[in-house]
């Protein structure tokens, strides 16, 4: 690689960081609302805490844009493509660190005094930029969950606990260490960011989301 390429690098993993760090439900919530998102109901910024507290149609775009937060952040990494001496396992590997970054900002945002969500929407966003038939099939087991349990933190738990095994079957990502590697720290990060979430559901105590039902904030 040459030292443009080396710095070039450098600059996407810091504009994944600032993209991330875009507080989507913090700024909707406040302009739109005139509610900080994080005093509220969970206190996550975040999609599930935005439709549990102020109802679908604040939820929407807060996911929309937190969805392209990742997406964008991975998809910049293809700039890189004027390099001939980076290979596509090369570029995946790069790609993973703007996927870090990007969560990293999002769950600690430098817009928002550090305090943001779980990342689980702009994680979605990325991984769907890198291998989007692994991430339709994790939205389909987040769907499945929700539709029967109602539980959307245990949704998001059972299809993070699939993504890894998707990556192992996948003919065309299993062979990228790296990625198989990635996977399963998503996974375990995850556990770690609902770990109150778990200790709810053991206790009975989790919110259930019924989302056809929310009821829409008055205006």
């Amino acid at each position: 690689m040459t030292l443009l390429t080396y710095v070039l690098i450098g600059a996407l993993m810091i504009a994944a960081y600032l993209l991330g760090s875009i507080p989507s439900a913090v700024w909707i919530g406040k302009k739109y609302y005139g509610v900080d998102i994080r005093e509220h109901g969970s206190k996550n910024a975040g999609t599930t805490n935005m439709l549990r507290v102020l109802g679908r149609r604040a939820a929407l775009p807060v996911f929309i844009l937190d969805f392209l937060k990742g997406f964008v952040a991975v998809e910049l990494v293809r700039l890189l493509n004027y390099d001939p001496t980076l290979s596509d396992t090369c570029l995946i590997d790069i790609q993973i660190g703007a996927i870090i970054a990007a969560v990293i900002g999002h769950m600690f945002p430098v817009f928002a005094n550090f305090r943001g969500g779980k990342g689980v929407a702009t994680l979605v966003g990325a991984v769907t930029g890198i291998y989007p038939p692994a991430a339709l099939l994790c939205f389909a087991v987040w769907c499945g969950v929700l539709m029967i349990t109602h539980y959307v933190s245990l949704s998001s738990l059972v299809a993070g606990c699939c993504f890894p095994v998707f990556v192992l079957l996948s003919p065309r990502m299993n062979d990228s260490v790296p990625f198989i590697v990635f996977s399963f720290v998503v996974t375990a990060l995850l556990l770690y960011t609902h770990r109150k979430n778990i200790t709810r559901l053991r206790n009975g105590t989790e919110s259930k989301t019924y989302i056809w039902r929310v009821r829409e904030p008055k205006s």
